[in-house]
């Protein structure tokens, strides 16, 4: 067996590993917090972006201004379909309802997109630094019978070479891999 070959049966483990751990996690239990929605900036409430499901995504968004938020939200759109058969898939930012709405707009989001600002929710979540700024992850809750929520798993592991996103291992396949790529709001 090459190095190639053992290294990824390596990788491999360590996933089946991490997938372990991530199961025996105790599930939290959160609040019924309020977001506005993007656009109309009307009340939603979390146990409302369940819709009829029990299990629930909430990528912590940083909103129009990072590229690197946006290159994910793009990818989660073009597998939106697939989740949303097995889960409600949400997007959470900062910015207020109308930027939100317009910026999703423009990028196609197919998901809904609901604003966090004047919420505690991203620094409940972990998803808030110490100076205030919000940071990228992903939440998953679920909701049982009797409508008790808990946020079951969580990832802050968005960034360069993480497995949310296809782009990096792709670019990992490169001769020179990323060779300083970053991405971009628009390319020529």
């Amino acid at each position: 067996m090459n190095t190639i070959d053992q290294l990824q049966r390596e990788a491999e483990a360590a996933q089946d590993r991490l997938r372990a751990a991530l199961a025996a996690l105790p599930a939290e239990p959160v609040k019924d917090y309020e977001f506005k929605a993007a656009g109309c900036g009307a009340p939603v409430t979390l146990s409302q972006l369940f819709g009829g499901r029990r299990d629930l995504w909430i990528v912590h968004n940083m909103g129009r201004k990072c590229a690197y938020c946006t290159l994910w939200a793009d990818g989660f759109a073009g597998l939106y379909h697939h989740l949303a058969d097995r889960a409600a898939f949400v997007l959470c930012t900062p910015d207020d309802p109308a930027t939100a709405a317009a910026f999703a707009s423009s990028r196609r989001w197919p998901f809904p997109v609901v604003c966090i600002g004047g919420t505690t929710f991203g620094r409940d979540m972990g998803f808030e630094s110490a100076k205030g700024g919000v940071l990228p992850g992903i939440s998953a809750f679920h909701r049982d019978e009797a409508g008790t929520i808990t946020r079951v798993r969580r990832s802050q592991q968005l960034g360069p070479g993480d497995p949310f996103n296809p782009v990096w291992p792709l670019l990992d396949l490169l001769k020179d891999g990323a060779a300083g790529w970053e991405p971009k709001f628009h390319y020529s």
